[in-house]
């Protein structure tokens, strides 16, 4: 999972899958929207105005921790 965030627009992407599909763009709220990508898998999450919805402080700096 890939996590990008820019702070200029307030907008936070969360990429769930690797390599490049073709999506098709679902809004399920004002501010959110996802990219449904091949089988209907959730590619990406699309967070607008984020500082609103998710506590940012606590998801930056994100750490990846490995198994075993």
């Amino acid at each position: 999972m890939q996590i990008h965030y820019d702070s200029n627009t307030d907008l936070l992407y969360l990429r769930l899958q690797t390599g490049t599909q073709e999506v098709v763009n679902k809004r399920i709220s004002e501010d959110i929207v996802l990219d449904i990508g091949n089988d209907d898998k959730i590619v990406g999450i699309e967070i607008m105005d984020a500082s609103k919805h998710v506590n940012l402080e606590k998801l930056m700096p994100v750490e990846f921790l490995k198994a075993g």
